[in-house]
């Protein structure tokens, strides 16, 4: 089948970004792979990073769990919501450990799984899913792997790190457990205080950048690419576009390239977002389309229709030209744009 649309993703990208993550982190690096593999294609990261040595991989359901299939060897996978109500039967079949979160889902993992282990979320400052600090003793009898709490302001110098980063310490005093893990991506650029056991590095792993520390270290892994539909003439004076927004001074080469806002390249761009070819940039011109975007082509004057173009999207570059994150420029790809792992 041919595709008009592709995201190209550089492997060798993604191993050298977590190895560095690991290597700052000053602790063994797992890897985050919800939203199928922020977007990317869960099953190929883990295949890859498995390879690479990783063996720490977390979800966020039990569907994203099965989805997986099999593990690299030796590897283990987590589930971040935890066990809920319905979650009972799709837990006891998975080789996946809960990450309990709840006194609700503590009491239930005791009532179905008592002697199987579990990982278990601590609220430090977050409020978002944890066990509060006045509810620790509650994880008395559970057989923990694994130890968490999540960063709410890593990415900013926050007085909140700090605060987290001691309560959890006085959280990892007081209950038992294999492992202890507090740092995302921007926490790992927070230094090795804040490694504990383990790191869970996502964004960063897929070539978002978290922290300035990581700037310069962290290598771009998706590029969207997309196919030109017509190569035309824009005479001058005229527009191009709904809303007739962009308005040609001269006569303007502009290439229609198959791509818009259902794919994920998002209106935002308009009059911002740029792509490349051969090294000449391609800004964009006019509106954003549901499945279309003009670019004046000038710079390009081979640039012919069924040709391929790379679409500016290095991810802190594309989040300040849109104004949205980095998670979103990731998430948001469509699978319209096939999936290509060089």
């Amino acid at each position: 089948m041919h595709h008009a649309l592709r995201l190209r993703l550089d492997s060798a990208a993604l191993v050298a970004n977590w190895r560095w993550l690991q290597r700052q982190g000053g602790a063994p690096a797992g890897a985050a792979v919800k939203a199928d593999g922020y977007g990317l294609g869960a099953r190929e990261v883990v295949r890859l990073l498995g390879e690479a040595g990783c063996r720490d991989f977390f979800v966020s359901t039990w569907a994203e769990a099965e989805a997986l299939g099999v593990l690299p060897e030796s590897a283990s996978l987590s589930v971040l919501h935890g066990v809920g109500p319905s979650d009972g039967a799709a837990a006891l079949a998975s080789d996946a450990r809960p990450v309990l979160n709840t006194p609700g889902q503590v009491a239930r993992w005791k009532e179905i799984a008592p002697s199987r282990a579990c990982d278990l979320m601590i609220d430090t400052g977050m409020n978002r899913l944890g066990l509060r600090m006045d509810e620790l003793s509650l994880a008395d009898g559970l057989v923990i792997d694994t130890l968490m709490s999540h960063l709410a302001c890593a990415d900013e110098d926050s007085p909140l790190n700090q605060v987290q980063l001691e309560k959890f310490h006085l959280a990892v005093s007081t209950v038992s457990a294999k492992r202890a893990s507090l740092a995302n991506s921007a926490g790992i650029c927070l230094g090795p205080d804040y490694g504990f056991d383990l790191v869970r590095p996502g964004l960063a792993l897929y070539g978002g950048v978290p922290r300035a520390e990581a700037a310069g270290h962290i290598a771009q892994v998706a590029f969207p690419e997309a196919e030109v539909v017509q190569r035309r003439t824009v005479k001058a004076f005229e527009t191009i576009g709904y809303g007739a927004t962009w308005m040609a001074e001269r006569d303007t080469e502009a290439a229609i390239l198959n791509i818009g806002y259902a794919d994920g390249y998002l209106r935002c761009f308009a009059g911002k977002g740029a792509a490349s070819v051969g090294g000449a940039r391609l800004p964009l011109i006019g509106r954003v389309s549901m499945d279309l975007v003009a670019v004046d082509c000038s710079a390009a004057p081979g640039l012919a229709e069924g040709d391929w173009v790379t679409l500016d999207y290095a991810l802190p570059q594309a989040a300040e030209a849109s104004g949205l994150s980095q998670y979103e420029l990731l998430t948001g790809l469509s699978q319209r744009l096939e999936r290509r792992w060089l």
